[in-house]
């Protein structure tokens, strides 16, 4: 055993899963883990996030509070060992929304109505103290990825990135950069389970949201609807777009502009972020979506008020066509 499996298995044993079958069940871009453990009739999640990597599970538990707190449904904690990094998390299934809904498209309006309703929920109530809230200088330099990776990783060339990160916080600051609500970053369609079973917003499970922060209104609206894993259809966007836009009171043009300028950052933030995975983790699978996300940053940057970030990034950014996406790949490490 490893000493990351010997220490687990100490955990759930204390826990009283000791015993327990265990099936990996998932990892994702971070290095947190996941494994499945049963026990009889009864399931329960085993997370392994390893200390010093930048996930803490005390955030986990603390939002996850809030969550609940909130009558979302947030997995509850059922043991902890944050010293370790390992906590024991209640099993909310497998269905997934992509999965859900690929396995009956007829699912995806109604999902994604539930799904835009729980962030109402969440942005209508006080937000937990002391969460990050970064300037809008702060979510450009996020985005500076774009050149400092996926530019660097196609072109081997790097660029002074000042006047593009100027440019940007122009750009959010003018058009995203009101009243701050609690945003949960990673809300999208593998991180959202369809619960029927349960009554209103609890029908919607919640994933991966250690590291909410405040944002803007239409940042997690963004992340659901301009999903780098899955198209979502035009009309499911426009649909729920004009749901979220109604409840919040916002005007069609001012909504426009801050969804764009949000979309743009985020698609240009995932670019360099996937580029990264792989050169640096050694994951070259998230390449194949990055002709999806450069889909959603041209859709993006075609709304006029982001016409000189625009013009930047034809100067800066190539697309990834396949000879491209596949220098990058060359230089994916291998086991």
């Amino acid at each position: 055993m490893t000493m990351r499996k010997d220490l687990s298995q100490a955990f759930l044993t204390h826990a009283g899963w000791g015993s327990a079958a265990r099936a990996f069940l998932s990892g994702d871009a971070s290095d947190r883990s996941y494994d499945r453990l049963h026990r009889g009739d009864e399931t329960a999640v085993l997370m392994d996030a390893p200390p010093g990597k930048g996930d803490d599970p005390a955030d986990f538990i603390a939002i996850a509070d809030h969550l609940r707190g909130l009558g979302l449904s947030a997995p509850a904690i059922l043991a902890r060992d944050l010293p370790n990094g390992f906590l024991l998390l209640e099993d909310l299934g497998d269905a997934v929304y992509a999965r859900v809904i690929d396995a009956d498209p007829a699912q995806e309006l109604p999902l994604y109505q539930a799904a835009a309703d729980v962030l109402l929920r969440l942005q209508a109530a006080p937000p937990p103290p002391a969460l990050p809230d970064l300037q809008a200088a702060d979510w450009a330099e996020a985005a500076a990825f774009a050149l400092d990776w996926y530019r660097w990783s196609i072109t081997g060339e790097r660029v002074e990135t000042t006047p593009f990160i100027a440019c940007l916080t122009d750009c959010l600051a003018r058009h995203a950069d009101g009243p701050r609500v609690m945003i949960l970053r990673d809300y999208h369609a593998e991180n959202l389970l369809w619960l029927p079973e349960r009554a209103g917003l609890a029908r919607v499970g919640l994933l991966d949201f250690q590291l909410a922060q405040m944002g803007q209104p239409a940042y997690d609206l963004v992340s659901l609807l301009q999903d780098a894993r899955r198209d979502v259809s035009a009309q499911i966007e426009a649909a729920i777009c004009s749901r979220f836009r109604d409840a919040n009171g916002t005007t069609d043009a001012a909504f426009a502009a801050s969804y764009a300028a949000l979309g743009a950052q985020r698609a240009l933030r995932i670019l360099g972020i996937f580029a990264r995975l792989c050169i640096h983790a050694g994951k070259p699978g998230y390449l194949r979506l990055m002709p999806r996300v450069w889909g959603q940053l041209q859709r993006n940057l075609a709304h006029p008020a982001l016409a000189p970030l625009a013009t930047l990034c034809a100067d800066l950014l190539p697309p990834p066509t396949p000879d491209r996406l596949a220098r990058i790949a060359a230089q994916c490490p291998t086991p």
